[in-house]
Formats: structure tokens, sequence, C-alpha cells
């Protein structure tokens, strides 16, 4: 199939490890998947993180020859995948869409604290707990950054006992009212689901052709 679209994938763990999942069960889907690294919450805290996608995007933007970009990611690297969509490489709107798979968006959701109380990966990302009015915690929650009309989609187990899939939820409507296309996708399933799974595969693939020309 011909590429109709650049993908940088940022990889999820936590941001503090890798995982395995690398998006290329997303590649027959007409993308170029090009992988993306970042610095780990142990080497620098938040925006650290963000600058650093934002170099590789540029890179990938660089020889795409044309292609549009999109950005996507999984959990952590869904994360990061929603802000540089939403917030732009260089200014808002220059990314085509944003892939987000089971990312967690907000630091202080009550019920992602009372399950990560004792591990709770954003005080690694920030550098110290989340708290309501800290710059640093509100720059990093997802929903502080809307208004730029990048289309966005968003996959969800309902059974995620990692990220709760409310998050997703009541970001697929603050999107909405922002004026950004929102696709929502919440579905069986816990954490960290199968890309090559037929719904979840369906799912972008629809995404894909609302957001990108004909193949």
């Amino acid at each position: 199939m011909t590429d109709r679209a650049v993908l940088l994938w940022i990889h999820g763990g936590g941001w503090r490890a890798r995982s395995d999942e690398d998006g290329a069960a997303l590649a027959p889907l007409g993308l170029r998947v090009v992988p993306a690294t970042y610095r780990f919450a142990a080497e620098a805290c938040w925006p650290a993180q963000l600058d650093d996608v934002r170099a590789a995007a540029r890179a990938a933007r660089a020889t795409a020859g044309g292609l549009p970009l999109l950005v996507g990611g999984d959990s952590a690297g869904a994360t990061l995948a929603l802000h540089l969509g939403l917030r732009g490489v260089d200014r808002p709107g220059d990314v085509r869409g944003v892939l987000a798979y089971w990312a967690p968006v907000d630091p202080l959701d009550p019920e992602w604290r009372r399950r990560r109380r004792h591990d709770d990966p954003w005080a690694g990302l920030l550098g110290h707990p989340p708290a309501e009015g800290d710059p640093a915690t509100v720059d990093a929650t997802v929903a502080s950054h809307l208004g730029s009309g990048v289309p966005v989609l968003l996959v969800q187990g309902r059974d995620d006992a990692a990220v709760p899939a409310a998050q997703s939820v009541g970001l697929a409507g603050r999107l909405l009212a922002a004026g950004h296309p929102a696709h929502l996708w919440l579905t069986h399933g816990g954490h960290a689901l199968d890309l090559a799974r037929p719904d979840i595969r369906a799912i972008t693939a629809a995404f894909l052709d609302s957001v990108l020309p004909p193949a």
C-alpha cells in the first residue's frame, strides 16, 4: 500500500521505561511509522519530554516527502502525542491528527490518584506530586491545551486497571466542546490492547479516512 501519511509513534512505559508497543501494527493502514524517543523522568522532568518529541517530529517531517504528519502513542506515549498534536510541533494546528491509545490525561483525577497513590508516574514526570494550581501540573494536563481544532482519536479499554476509562470519556467531551473533531472508541478489555485487534484496527482506519486524503 502507498503511504498516506507519516505517523510519529511515541512509546509508553510510564515515562520511566519503554513499552514493547512500537505502532508497527498500524503500518498496513498506509502509515509510515517513525519511532520517537524521549528522556525518561529519571533523566529530566516535564516538559523535557515534550521538547524531545517535538524534535523527533521535526526530523520526521523533514523526511516525509510532503506526506501529512500524524502523531500517536500508547499509554504515557499517548499523553505526549496529545500534547504534541494539540499544541503543535512549531505552532498549533501543524499536525494532521492524533491517535491516542489508553492515555492518562489528568494527573488530578481522583480515581487515578486512588489507584496510584503509592506509585504515581505523574510525580516522577513532574518531579513532585501533582497539585491544584501548580504550574507544572496545569501544563502537563492535556485539557489545558485545547482549541487548535486538530482531530483526535481516543481508544480506551473500559476495564483498564491502569488508566481510568473516564479520563478518555471526559477528554472526548472537552475536545468536542472546544471544536476538535473527536472520535472515542470505548471497548472491552484493559490496558495495552492489541492494536491489530479488528475493532481497534477498524476504528483507526475510519479515523484515518476522516483526516487524510483518499488512498
